[in-house]
């Protein structure tokens, strides 16, 4: 495993109340790491934390922090608690989100509660908490949550893809930032979930799609990826295969390239066309 991952680390999970967020600080709490769990709503992380303690190895402690990551001021303060409190952080998931729907014209509101905490609370804790694991000189890891929207930007949801496409750019500048500081043991890397069975994708269900993945199914992946040194981990699903996911973001890259109409997997006039460059891979 990655040298941070260990027992005895620390491990900051934002977003951890819920979903992949949950099933992550569980594993870290399972290799014997104390983590600390960062969200909105008093019961649900008295809840979470309750579930990642029962899941602990002996000596990791669990701690559960109510914060806003779009508020800096309210980022900069849980980082001086938890420096205070267990000495920094080893290893940082930058997974808070949020997907209350959005159109091109839709209500600002929408765009601007979804671009502060997709995009914005992905930079506020990475500025807060990354410096602080630099210069503790020991073995880091930071993993932000980004999306396939992002990168191959579907029609439905514009402003989730403007700020997960924000987290890819940010997510890349990161990791070459840190490869290039002489003497940092720090990395970075991008957890990209395909169709993950979570209260943001699926409000309010109880049932699991088929076609979806569990929380706990992705970070058995995201671990398998970590130990193969990906950057972009890019997950598969129960519907979506990495062979295709190749693909779709072969050809949303090939729009720019072969100067094709934007978004041209969904125009009628290019139909034919994405299912001949799928099949033919």
């Amino acid at each position: 495993m990655h040298p941070a991952l260990a027992s005895g680390n620390v491990a900051l999970v934002s977003g951890g109340a819920s979903g992949i967020g949950l099933a992550a600080a569980k594993r870290f709490a399972g290799l014997g790491m104390s983590v600390c769990i960062v969200d909105l709503g008093d019961e649900r992380l008295a809840e979470a934390r309750e579930a990642v303690a029962d899941e602990a190895a002996e000596g990791a402690e669990v701690a559960a922090f109510e914060v806003n990551v779009a508020r800096l001021e309210a980022v900069a303060r849980i980082e001086e608690d938890i420096r205070a409190r267990f000495g920094g952080v080893d290893v940082l998931m930058n997974n808070a989100g949020v997907q209350p729907g959005s159109d091109v014209f839709g209500p600002r509101q929408n765009w601007q509660h979804v671009i502060d905490v997709n995009l914005w609370g992905i930079v506020n804790v990475a500025q807060t908490f990354v410096p602080a694991m630099i210069e503790r000189g020991r073995e880091g890891l930071v993993i932000n949550t980004g999306s396939k929207q992002g990168i191959t930007t579907p029609p439905g949801d514009p402003a989730y893809n403007v700020a997960k496409a924000g987290v890819k750019a940010f997510s890349e500048a990161l990791q070459h930032d840190l490869r290039n500081r002489e003497g940092c043991r720090v990395e970075a890397r991008m957890l990209i979930p395909g169709f993950v069975f979570t209260p943001l994708t699926r409000p309010g269900e109880s049932e699991k799609p088929d076609a979806a993945w569990t929380p706990e199914q992705t970070i058995d992946f995201m671990f398998e990826r970590l130990d193969a040194d990906d950057f972009y981990i890019l997950c598969p699903d129960n519907d979506v295969t990495r062979r295709l996911d190749e693909r779709r973001i072969l050809w949303a890259a090939g729009d720019i390239a072969e100067n094709r109409p934007p978004l041209s997997r969904w125009h009628p006039d290019y139909a034919a066309a994405f299912d001949a460059f799928v099949d033919e891979g």
